[in-house]
């Protein structure tokens, strides 16, 4: 009986628990916590806290690969998914069929925002470097200022896959906090009289012009970044889909079933990654520090090219929208339309703000383009 008891014993999870695996069990459920009581991301959070949960449960072999006794754990398959690069531009042509270009195609200058505000991307990869991280790992950063979880996720896995759990909670942990992080920002750049400027009304698009926008948009970005094709081709098409009005069953279930059935093999992957020895290190809070200030200067740039155009313009673009430059939709483009309504309440922003906000998707697709085909 004894030896029944140490045998339970020797072959249960507890025997192999160590205080690693305990403290990221904790993390764990303080992302839980975070993700169910106060919504941070809640939709990608959930899975990626469950994951980096079940991968620090010791024995499960849950995330072990195939050997000549064992098939290997279902995380180890679904991974693949992640690995091989599958699931962010399935998130992507999701995003696409649920994304309107319109206020980018009535005001096309607005892209010149979107593009603006990637310099936090660049400006995080040479402040990354100086921090002593290679090239690889300076690019996979600088990349959370694009405040693209998807773009973030799929140029980690290409460039730094040992850093992915600690990017994509980074990533996704301050696209949660756009409302917190870009107000201060935004009020600290600008005067009151230019947070009142209103813009003119946007003219109609049509649909012809809806519909030549993805096709148009994937020839150009494919033939001047290469490397970006992936990511904005699947974008265009879910784009496309939506727009060509033929479909629309394809358009709901992208906009629905698909993009929440990719989210939680996303989040579940990225999680079961979360390994202790990068997630406990100098290393992941270089990653945090980076992020943040990637993201903040993200949006400063953004703002401050908003106030070139405002000069060039004569006062026609109100500088905030320039923060809605990254690409977190439509979060950015709602603070703007909130701060907008804080300084004169009839001051309506959003579909403006929407113009640089969409741009912000496919300039942060083109910079990590521009990142993919300078280190791969």
């Amino acid at each position: 009986m004894g030896e029944i008891i140490r045998n339970m014993v020797e072959t249960s999870g507890f025997a192999g628990l160590t205080w690693r695996h305990g403290v990221m069990i904790v993390i764990a459920l303080i992302f839980l916590y975070l993700a169910i009581f106060k919504e941070y991301e809640p939709y990608l959070l959930i899975p990626i806290s469950f994951g980096i949960l079940l991968v620090n449960l010791p024995f499960t072999g849950i995330f072990s690969g195939p050997s000549a006794a064992e098939p290997g754990g279902l995380l180890y398959y679904l991974y693949q998914g992640t690995n091989l690069g599958i699931y962010p531009p399935l998130i992507f042509l999701c995003l696409g069929a649920a994304t309107d270009f319109g206020p980018l195609i009535a005001n096309p200058k607005t892209l010149l925002l979107g593009a603006a505000a990637q310099f936090g991307i660049f400006a995080a990869f040479f402040g990354a470097i100086a921090l002593g991280m290679t090239g690889l790992e300076a690019a996979a950063v600088g990349i959370i200022g694009g405040a693209d979880g998807p773009t973030a996720i799929y140029l980690t896995t290409r460039l730094a896959p040992h850093l992915l759990s600690v990017i994509a909670i980074a990533a996704y942990s301050y696209m949660a906090l756009v409302p917190i992080i870009q107000p201060p920002i935004i009020n600290a750049l600008t005067t009151t009289e230019e947070r009142k400027i209103k813009m003119s009304m946007q003219r109609a698009v049509t649909k012809k012009e809806r519909i030549l926008f993805p096709i148009f948009a994937t020839i150009f970005v494919a033939l001047v970044v290469p490397s970006a094709t992936t990511l904005v081709g699947c974008l265009m098409l879910g784009n496309l889909i939506r727009e060509s009005q033929v479909v629309p069953k394809l358009t709901e279930t992208l906009q629905n079933a698909m993009m929440y059935i990719v989210t939680i093999l996303l989040g579940l992957t990225v999680g079961a990654k979360a390994e202790a020895e990068i997630f406990l290190s100098v290393t992941s809070l270089k990653i945090v520090v980076m992020g943040l200030c990637a993201f903040a200067i993200g949006t400063a740039s953004g703002v401050l090219f908003g106030k070139l155009m405002c000069k060039l313009t004569k006062g026609q673009i109100n500088p905030m929208i320039g923060a809605a430059g990254v690409s977190a939709v439509p979060m950015a483009a709602r603070v703007v339309h909130k701060e907008g309504l804080k300084n004169d309440p009839s001051n309506y922003l959003l579909m403006h703000a929407m113009g640089p906000n969409v741009a912000g998707i496919i300039g942060s697709a083109v910079a990590a383009g521009v990142l993919l085909a300078y280190f791969q």
